[in-house]
């Protein structure tokens, strides 16, 4: 009997051990796959903020402002510091990460009206852009 209650014992804490390895491996996979996805370069459409957006609160908290270097994203981290290229013409600009959009489908940034002038925009309203975060979260 004893040698049974040994046995499930160390059955017991080989399971254990497994279990705890393999909920390691999976929040260290979890990690670096997001630190992976947030420093990589991405492509798509961007477009600007409304103007009459400006003094609405921000996913960071802050008031818009249209001549901030403010931008949405769904997948950044708020505070990433990020450089937008209009791939129509090669013009880039740095702009930051304080909220979360776009909410038009297929857009990847909103970017401010000021960053929109600095990239030569404003008229196509939507450009293709690529977006590469050049620092993580401040937070």
């Amino acid at each position: 009997m004893r040698t049974d209650l040994s046995m499930l014992t160390a059955i017991v804490l080989a399971m254990t051990t497994v279990s705890g390895a393999e909920a390691a491996q999976a929040k260290h996979h979890k990690a670096s796959h997001a630190t992976t996805h947030h420093s990589r370069t991405q492509k798509g459409k961007i477009s600007y903020y409304h103007p009459r957006l400006a003094g609405k609160k921000m996913a960071n908290g802050e008031a818009f402002r249209p001549d901030s270097n403010a931008a949405a994203s769904k997948t950044l981290p708020l505070g990433t510091k990020a450089k937008v290229t209009n791939l129509q013409n090669g013009k880039s600009e740095t702009v930051e990460v304080k909220d979360r959009g776009p909410v038009v489908p297929g857009r990847v940034m909103d970017v401010s009206p000021a960053t929109a002038d600095k990239l030569d925009m404003k008229k196509e309203g939507a450009v293709p852009a690529e977006i590469t975060p050049i620092t993580g979260s401040a937070q």
